[in-house]
């Protein structure tokens, strides 16, 4: 087991598989969806999701939702409010927001991996008021500033 291991305690009603990474170096872990019949989901329309999940993160920490990357290219089926983000201090089952964009209707099954969840350190922020900001190459560029694609 990894040092950087973070022991983050869980309930699972789903009668699935914890969420867990499929390779050593993965940055998220699949969840699936817990339903107790398929869920239709036709172009355009979005969906919350349960999982079955509950967690219970350390202060410091958040957990984000993300698409998968399969089901957004072979499907178009991804994370509406991507990242979705669960707070240290929730504590209600984590529910998934898909969104169909392709033209055809998409059947979510029981147990079918749905998104994917990282979890990582954050910090808070103390604002401290200025009357100008420091200097940079790229200044106030915004969007499509650099002219590259």
């Amino acid at each position: 087991m990894s040092s950087n291991t973070l022991k983050v305690r869980i309930v699972n009603h789903s009668g699935h598989a914890l969420p867990q990474y499929a390779t050593e170096a993965s940055a998220g872990m699949d969840i699936r969806a817990c339903i107790d019949s398929p869920i239709v989901v036709a172009p355009g329309q979005r969906v919350f999701v349960p999982t079955g999940l509950f967690i219970e993160l350390p202060v410091g920490f958040e957990a984000q939702i993300r698409p998968r990357s399969g089901l957004a290219a072979k499907h178009g089926i991804t994370v509406l409010n991507t990242p979705g983000t669960i707070d240290a201090d929730y504590r209600g089952e984590i529910k998934v927001i898909l969104i169909n964009l392709s033209q055809e209707t998409f059947t979510i099954e029981n147990g079918e991996r749905i998104a994917q969840m990282v979890v990582a350190r954050h910090e808070k922020v103390e604002w401290q008021t200025a009357e100008n900001l420091s200097d940079t190459e790229r200044g106030a560029g915004g969007f499509g500033h650099t002219g590259k694609n």
